[in-house]
C-alpha cells in the first residue's frame, strides 16, 4: 500500500515536471514564432534604455526586426503622430499640439514611464573655478535675456575668470531641452539661442571635453559613459549643492533636474502581437536593464502599475 502511494506520488511529480517543461517550451516557441517590424524613434535620452531592451528581445524573438531611431522627442512625436512608428521614446510628456495631431490621425496612445533620469550639468576637467552652480546662476547663464548681456564667467560669480562661456546643449526638438528650459528658465520661456546645439549627445560630450571654458547639459547616462572626459557640477536649489546619482535622482533630492522618462505605445500594440509582446517584455525587464545603461529604475510597485496600465490598454 505504501509502495503504491509512493509510486503514485512519483507519477504526479513527473507529470507536473513534464507540464512545466511543455509550458516553458511553448512560451519559447511562441516568442520564436513572432515576426514583423517594430519601428521606434524619438528621444536620444531614452534611446540607450530602449536599445538595450531591443537587444534582449531580439534573442527571444529573432524574427522580429526592431529598429530604434534618434530624432529627439519632438521629432519622434512627429513621426508617431503620423503613424510612421509604433513606439515613441520621450523624455517629456506629449504636448497638446502633438496629441491633437494624433487625434486627427485616429492614433490612440498610452504613456508609460520606464525609468528616472537626471540631467547632468558638466564642465571641462580643466575648469578649476566652478565648484557648483545654483539654479539662479544657471538661469542667469541660460535665460534668453542673457544672450546679449552675459558673456563671461566673471559675470556669474566674483573671482571667476574673465573668459567667454561656451555653451553646449540639446537642440530645441529635444525633450531634454524642453525640460531644462522649463525648470531653469521658466515655462514657455526657452533659452538663449547662441549655444552649440545637437540632438547627438556625443557631439555635446566632445564639445565640452575639448573646451576649457565649456558648459553643457544632457542626460546623466551620457556623463556616466564619458566621465573620464568630463567634470560633473553639483546643483544648489537652495538646500545645498547636490550631485546627480542613483540615490539623489530616485529620491528627487537632486532637484529640479530629475525626471521620469517614457515610451509611448500606439494602437498597433492592440493589433499586432509582436508589438504587444515587445512592450510587455520591456516593462517586465526594464528594472534589470535600466541600471546597466546608467539610468535609475522605477520601484517594483511602479513597474507593476505601468504593466497594469498597459494590460488595460490592449484589452
Amino acid at each position: 500500500m505504501i509502495k503504491q502511494k509512493i509510486l503514485n506520488f512519483k507519477i504526479v511529480i513527473l507529470s507536473l515536471i513534464l507540464i512545466g517543461c511543455s509550458s516553458n517550451s511553448n512560451n519559447t516557441n511562441n516568442s520564436s514564432a513572432l515576426s514583423g517590424d517594430i519601428k521606434i524613434d524619438g528621444s536620444s535620452t531614452v534611446y540607450p534604455v530602449t536599445e538595450a531592451v531591443a537587444e534582449e528581445f531580439r534573442v527571444v524573438a529573432p524574427n522580429v526586426r526592431v529598429t530604434v531611431g534618434v530624432s529627439g522627442t519632438g521629432g519622434g512625436f512627429q513621426k508617431f503622430s503620423r503613424g510612421e512608428t509604433n513606439i515613441s521614446n520621450a523624455s517629456r510628456p506629449i504636448k497638446d499640439k502633438e496629441a491633437k495631431v494624433c487625434d486627427e490621425n485616429n492614433i490612440s496612445y498610452l504613456e508609460l514611464s520606464v525609468a528616472y533620469d537626471g540631467l547632468a550639468v558638466i564642465i571641462n576637467p580643466e575648469n578649476d573655478w566652478v565648484d557648483y552652480l545654483t539654479v539662479d546662476e544657471l538661469s542667469k547663464i541660460w535665460h534668453p535675456d542673457a544672450q546679449n548681456n552675459i558673456k563671461y564667467w566673471s559675470q556669474i560669480r566674483e573671482g571667476w575668470p574673465n573668459e567667454e562661456i561656451h555653451l553646449f546643449g540639446p537642440g530645441t526638438a529635444s525633450g531634454t531641452y524642453d525640460y531644462f528650459a522649463e525648470v531653469i528658465c521658466g515655462k514657455k520661456v526657452g533659452t538663449r539661442g547662441d549655444y552649440t546645439a545637437s540632438e547627438d549627445d556625443h557631439v555635446l560630450v566632445q564639445g565640452v571635453a575639448t573646451d576649457k571654458y565649456g558648459l553643457g547639459f544632457f542626460g546623466l547616462a551620457y556623463y556616466e559613459e564619458n566621465k573620464e572626459k568630463l567634470k560633473l557640477v553639483g546643483v544648489d536649489n537652495g538646500s545645498g549643492s547636490v550631485l546627480p546619482s542613483m540615490q539623489t535622482v530616485s529620491s528627487r533630492t537632486y532637484a529640479p533636474l530629475s525626471r521620469p522618462i517614457f515610451i509611448y505605445a500606439n494602437n498597433s500594440a492592440k493589433e499586432r502581437e509582436e508589438v504587444k509582446e515587445f512592450i510587455s517584455f520591456y516593462l517586465k525587464n526594464a528594472k534589470n536593464l535600466v541600471a546597466d545603461v546608467g539610468y535609475i529604475p522605477l520601484t517594483d510597485e511602479e513597474y507593476g502599475f505601468e504593466i497594469e496600465k498597459f494590460n488595460e490598454f490592449i484589452k
